[in-house]
């Protein structure tokens, strides 16, 4: 299969840990340019350096705070005609905060909502152009099993990632005849930040350990473990390359099994 990326730039989102630090590094070991993005600036510098540049690739960063879409949006204005040069695009962000969907306050779900949908689709349309020009556009949103079915405890993220799935699917109608592709990959529990501290609100409300709260997700999983960020990250990655010229418009749950 064709998992070459010679010549593809792609910007990751959420780039300085977890299955967005993955997913760069397997693209830039794959040959691809990478643009990081991502709120801290050292994080950033750091992922850079540990980018793979076999085939001669230039990586580039992007500091940006997806908490507030006005600074991603002059950020993006700032870099316009490096983001023309974008083919493949990783939206990926850190969910909302945990908790039952009727006690969360509203800035919650629109704090939620900008982080996620607005700042997604502003990326999009940044990246837009390049890709209609190039005649290689791949999209992914890296969102949640929650699309398939809800969650318990995770009442805003819930809501916002099957907004964002929906918002996916009818761009994958829009733009497919420009050879742009839109797909999400749903990661289950994997081993990032995120899972570590709903596991740690799980545990003071359980009194339950950590560690007792994680072997207990673990074993929810026919294959009796958490993922890897690699192993979403490789998923991400083949549905960027052109071996998935002709997956459009789907969610594809990297689960294992659950």
């Amino acid at each position: 299969m064709d998992i070459n990326f010679l010549g593809k730039t792609a910007a990751v989102c959420g780039s300085t840990q977890g299955i967005g630090k993955a997913t760069a590094i397997e693209m830039a070991l794959n040959g691809a340019n990478i643009i990081l993005i991502a709120r801290n600036e050292e994080k950033l510098k750091e992922v850079k350096t540990i980018l793979a540049c076999v085939s001669g690739q230039h990586h580039e960063y992007l500091v940006a705070d997806f908490a507030d879409p006005s600074n991603l949006q002059s950020v993006l204005a700032e870099n316009k005609k490096l983001l023309q040069n974008v083919n493949i695009l990783v939206n990926n962000t850190g969910g909302p905060p945990g908790g039952k969907a009727i006690d969360a306050p509203i800035e919650e779900f629109r704090v939620a909502f900008n982080q996620h949908l607005i700042c997604n689709h502003l990326l999009v349309q940044a990246c837009f152009e390049g890709m209609k020009t190039s005649g290689y556009g791949r999209i992914i949103n890296v969102i949640s099993t929650s699309v398939k079915a809800p969650l318990p405890n995770l009442g805003v993220s819930n809501t916002i990632r099957g907004a964002v799935a929906n918002w996916s699917k009818t761009l994958a109608n829009e733009l497919g005849e420009f050879g742009i592709t839109v797909n999400n990959v749903l990661p289950g529990a994997t081993d990032t930040e995120r899972l570590k501290s709903i596991a740690e609100n799980k545990s003071k409300k359980t009194g339950k350990s950590v560690e007792a709260v994680l072997e207990g997700m673990a074993q929810q999983v026919p294959l009796n473990r958490v993922a890897k960020p690699e192993e979403v990250a490789n998923a991400i990655t083949f549905l960027a390359s052109p071996a998935g010229a002709y997956i459009n418009g789907i969610n594809v749950p990297v689960d294992g099994g659950r």
